[in-house]
Parts: structure tokens; C-alpha cells; sequence
């Protein structure tokens, strides 16, 4: 293996073996690796160094002398300059087997465990799948035309996306009627640097349901002025499919998109989405899935594998947020326990339940260290654990145990820290039965998995 970093050349020609967790493709010099961005598996390319370190360097593709039988053309014509799609350039069922290698290859290598990884579930939908939206605002320093967009792959270099194929076609209407209407409002772009102009993002929740849309103008500023509050009333006023409009104050300098303050202006505060025949309430803060489609199989996957397994068991729904799994799991279950902090989140929950007749979910608002310590609880048959990306700390899983008598079902949108939690369960006599993925956000790295785990 070479040790020395100045032997690295700053130029080769290579292959490209496979791809990281993060969407780079992976080139060996001698046993160095080396982190190819753009990079398919089976591509043979001449690559420029962009950074060396001790154990691995970055590059990017000068030329591409023989191109991976996997690439193809991506659909979306911003897709070499917006940092949303990395993959868009693979053919999506090869996407599908490398997000199944990064599951393999991020289990074994934290884990150290062989289990059994099924084939990845695609999403439905592989275009118009995200069903919310956040975009950055700013302006140009000349002409003060509004941009809005995502940002180039690391970098806060905003592109003007006028055509986003992932989302709805209704969003870059909405967007479009924003950037128009917004100048003659008053109403100005976002500066960063400075911390200087009015509109800092715009939010949409778009319902996959019935087509209704919620939309949010985050503004920098402590009260809703005359300015923003006229622009609301325009969006509301054009648009049939906007159910809601509303301003998030946020004048303070931090990279949280949503301050603590949000008024709708016009209409309601939530639009509705359907899975599992459960009508769900979504506002601007809701944690809910975007691609709806590919969560829906999420949560059949695990309601038939309850039903197939159990007969009326009680559910213990951690990590609850407004119990969408308790909710769709309802029907299989005796009775269903939702865990959730957030009171905002459990108040929602509660008015989800009430409005879908649901009578056997007990909601909760505690954090689970409080709830496991709160009383002694009869054992749950089944825990379904939905943590957030960092996953569950050694204490909280100690906790899960300490409250679960048969089945944890781990469902996790990060492959490292669901190894790292797995490993940590394995060593406790857990037994994890089967992971299974499920693509949430095609034309990225990201992957979503259910872990199906047996107390020991």
C-alpha cells in the first residue's frame, strides 16, 4: 500500500470499483482510496486530485474514457450544477443493487455481523416524489431578481431552479409565481453574508392525497409586515391547489430553516395525506415522511409482518412524532402506546386519532427515558423504534429492552448508526432476523431500512 501521499499523482487514469455511503465512487491506488465525485461503479476514467489525507483523497472526473454500462442520462437539466440528485446519472435499478451494497458493506464493516439484507424496495414513484419543499431565497446584487433553488454540492452557491422533476409540477408554479410577485410586494432576497433582506426561504407541503398545497415564506424578521402578508394573499389568491399560505418569523442568523414563529395568513394550517386509509394532518413543522408512496410500503411491510406473526399484540410506537406508525399499525393490534416529547406533535396526534375513529392508541408526551422510568409497564409485545437520523443512545435501547418482550422493529433513514445500534443490541443477546430497504429518495445515496430484531 502506498504511505507516502506526495507519491499520489495528482492525475490518473483509473477504475472506478464501487460506491461509498455517500454517493462517491471509489477508485484504489496501490490499496489508497480514493473519493470520486460524479463517479459510477465500472466507469474507467482520468481523475484530478482535489485533496489528499492521510488514508484517502478526493477527486473529481477529468474524462471519462470508458463509461459504466450503468450510466444514462439524467432527466433533470440542472442536474451537473443543483447537489440534490447525486445518483441521477445511474440507471435506477443499478441505483437500487448500490444502495444494497451500502447497507451490506455499512453493516459489516460497524457491525461485523452477517445478516440477512433483502433485495432494496423501490419507490413508486421515481420523479415528482418529493412532496416538500425548501427552498433558499436570495436575490442577484445588480439586477435584485429573485433566485430560489437548492445550493451546488458543498457550497452555498444558490442555483435559480425553475424545473425540479423530483417534486410536483405545481411547486415550480408556485415558486414562479413567488419569484415574480415578490419585487412588486416589496418584498426582498435573502443575503446571507450580511444577514440583510427580507425572504429567506420558501416552504411547500404538497399533498400526494388530493393535490393541496401548504405554503410557509420564511422572512427575516420579528413581526409579519404589511409586505409579506400582501405577498401571501397573492399565492392564496392564483392558486386553487394552495390550501394555506403562512410567514415563519426568523430573524436570527442560523442555518435552521424555521423559526419558532409561523401565522397563516390565508386558508389552513394543514394539508391532508392518506396512507395505510388513514387521513394524516401535516403542517409546516410536521415530521412526515416526503416521499409518501415509498413510506406507505414502509409502513405495509411492517403491518404485515405484525399480522403474519402476532395475533392482537400490544405495540409500544417510540419516537412517536404524530404516532404515524401507531396509527397504521392500529388495526393489528390490541393496543398501541405512542412515546413523544414534542407536545406540539402529540396535540396533532391526537386530533389524527380522533378524526379517523381510532379508539386502542394511548399517546403520551414524555421522552422515552421519562416513560421507561415513569412506572413499571406490563412488557410490550412489540417495539417499533423510528428514531431520529443519530439514532437511539446505549441508555434509550437499554430502555427499549427493559420494555419489549418479543420483537424490536428498528426503522432508520441512516445505515451507520442503525449498524452502531444493532451491534450495540446484538451484544445485549438480541438477534437481528433481516433488514430490509426501501429506496425513500431515489437519485441519492440516501436509504431507508427495517431491521426485525428478536430479544434474546
Amino acid at each position: 500500500m502506498t504511505t507516502n501521499i506526495k507519491d499520489i499523482p495528482q492525475e490518473l487514469v483509473t477504475d472506478i470499483e464501487k460506491l461509498s455511503n455517500l454517493g462517491f465512487g471509489i477508485a484504489k491506488l496501490d490499496g489508497y482510496v480514493i473519493f470520486v465525485e460524479g463517479a459510477c461503479p465500472g466507469d474507467r476514467a482520468k481523475i484530478k486530485i482535489t485533496k489528499k489525507n492521510k488514508n484517502f483523497a478526493n477527486a473529481k472526473i477529468e474524462e471519462i474514457i470508458t463509461p459504466s454500462p450503468h450510466r444514462v442520462q439524467p432527466f433533470c437539466p440542472m442536474n451537473k450544477v443543483c447537489g440534490s440528485c447525486q445518483l441521477q446519472f445511474i440507471d435506477y435499478n443499478y441505483q437500487l443493487e448500490l444502495k444494497k451494497q451500502i447497507v451490506e458493506d455499512t453493516i459489516w464493516n460497524i457491525c461485523g455481523a452477517e445478516i440477512n439484507i433483502k433485495d432494496v424496495i423501490p419507490s413508486p414513484d421515481i420523479k415528482a416524489f418529493r412532496h416538500k419543499i425548501q427552498y433558499p431565497v436570495s436575490e442577484t446584487k445588480d439586477s435584485k431578481r429573485i433566485i430560489a433553488g437548492y445550493f451546488k454540492h458543498s457550497s452555498h452557491e444558490l442555483v435559480n431552479i425553475k424545473y425540479c422533476p423530483i417534486q410536483p409540477d405545481i411547486c415550480d408554479k408556485i415558486i414562479d409565481f413567488i419569484r415574480e410577485e415578490a419585487p412588486k410586494c416589496k418584498v426582498s432576497g435573502y443575503y446571507e453574508k450580511k444577514h440583510s433582506g427580507d425572504l429567506r426561504h420558501v416552504l411547500i407541503r404538497s399533498s400526494k392525497y388530493n393535490g393541496q398545497n401548504l405554503v410557509i415564506l420564511v422572512v427575516n424578521s420579528k413581526t409579519v409586515t404589511n409586505e409579506s402578508r400582501e405577498l401571501a394573499k397573492r399565492i392564496f389568491d392564483n392558486f386553487e391547489e394552495v390550501s394555506g399560505v403562512g410567514v415563519n418569523l426568523n430573524p436570527a442568523k442560523t442555518n435552521l430553516i424555521l423559526g419558532k414563529d409561523t401565522r397563516i395568513i390565508q386558508g389552513e394550517e394543514f394539508i391532508e395525506e392518506k396512507l395505510c386509509d388513514k387521513i394524516f394532518k401535516i403542517g409546516c413543522n410536521t415530521f412526515f415522511q416526503v416521499n409518501p408512496a415509498s413510506a406507505e410500503n414502509i409502513f405495509n411491510y411492517v403491518k404485515k409482518y405484525i399480522s403474519k406473526n402476532f395475533s392482537n399484540p400490544s405495540i409500544l410506537d417510540a419516537y412517536a412524532g404524530i404516532a404515524a406508525f401507531g396509527i397504521c399499525l392500529s388495526d393489528t393490534a390490541s393496543q398501541v402506546t405512542s412515546v413523544e416529547e414534542v407536545k406540539e406533535s402529540i396535540d396533532l396526534a391526537g386530533t389524527i386519532i380522533k378524526e379517523n375513529n381510532i379508539k386502542n392508541i394511548e399517546l403520551v408526551n414524555q421522552s422515552m427515558e421519562d416513560f421507561a422510568d415513569s412506572k413499571n409497564h406490563s412488557l410490550f409485545d412489540i417495539t417499533v423504534l423510528d428514531p431520529p437520523r443519530k439514532g437511539c443512545s446505549e441508555k434509550t435501547l437499554d430502555y427499549i429492552l427493559k420494555l419489549t418482550a418479543k420483537k424490536i422493529i428498528y426503522v432508520s433513514c441512516n445505515p451507520a448508526t442503525l449498524a452502531r445500534d444493532l451491534k450495540y443490541l446484538i451484544s445485549k443477546g438480541c438477534k437481528v432476523d433481516s433488514i430490509q430497504p426501501f429506496d425513500m429518495f431515489p437519485h441519492t445515496y440516501h436509504i431507508e431500512n427495517a431491521a426485525i430484531i428478536s430479544l434474546g
